[in-house]
């Protein structure tokens, strides 16, 4: 049988983006962000799995990990998540993570403290394949499973974060390559505006784009990547003429690191 080898390892050519998701530019690291909120209404929200704006702290906190389901469980009995894994930056923007095990609706602490959340998904799970709540992070009293202040969460059933938004961690720069905004409704046509949003350190929220549309989508390829430098983070946002309307929001996203 003959050995399996990849045109780059024979000298012929592949596409430079292709050598960068294979992880083989050193110093370069390609994903995508993804967020969807099922729900956007007449008042600015985040797309993200809840209502509401993602919050900007001054200051890392321990973050709560909880459930609003108590199949979400460490134990052999749930059904449900028993572990997550949480990575995000701290108070100096550094890259922390942590891997949770899950106790239902009571609150289990993060090891590290977290300025943002850059990722949340599910790592373990029970018999259900899912999780079966939707599962926070947060500061403040969690009630049933939900913090007073969520930072992010993952909706039940999704197994990971649908949340727009992210913080580039320091010593690395961020290129956006290509953002996509959606919105419909079930029922009629409702216009949703669509934000693009970075901020810094500093605290204030600087448009980098800003979408209209009616049930339909549109497509940002910025052939000149928009540059996102470090500690800066970017997000997506939306605000509708009317209720209930669906929104989601991708980017594609190279980061560097610095010299």
């Amino acid at each position: 049988m003959a050995e399996k080898s990849s045109i780059t390892r024979v000298g012929t050519y592949e596409p430079w983006e292709l050598q960068v998701s294979r992880g083989q530019i050193p110093y370069h690291r390609s994903f995508q962000i993804f967020g969807y909120n099922p729900d956007v209404d007449q008042t600015e929200e985040t797309v993200w799995a809840i209502g509401g704006l993602i919050p900007h702290p001054t200051v890392a906190s321990v973050l709560k990990i909880s459930s609003t389901n108590a199949n979400d469980d460490g134990s052999p009995a749930g059904t449900g998540a028993r572990t997550v894994l949480i990575t995000g930056v701290d108070g100096n923007y550094n890259e922390v993570s942590d891997t949770v095990t899950l106790n239902g609706q009571t609150e289990v602490n993060t090891t590290n403290s977290y300025l943002y959340v850059n990722g949340f998904s599910v790592l373990t799970v029970g018999s259900g394949g899912e999780n079966a709540g939707t599962i926070y992070a947060g500061t403040g009293t969690v009630t049933a499973g939900v913090p007073a202040v969520p930072y992010d969460a993952i909706a039940p059933g999704y197994n990971t974060r649908t949340t727009a938004h992210y913080c580039v961690p320091a010593g690395y720069t961020a290129y956006i390559s290509e953002g996509i905004f959606t919105a419909g409704q079930p029922s009629g046509s409702t216009s949703v505006t669509g934000y693009l949003k970075q901020h810094g350190p500093d605290g204030i929220l600087r448009i980098g784009a800003v979408t209209a549309l009616n049930n339909g989508s549109v497509t940002y390829d910025f052939v000149y990547p928009l540059r996102i430098p470090e500690k800066n983070c970017f997000g997506a946002s939306a605000i509708a003429a009317a209720n209930n309307n669906l929104v989601s929001a991708f980017f594609n996203v190279i980061q560097i690191e610095n010299a």
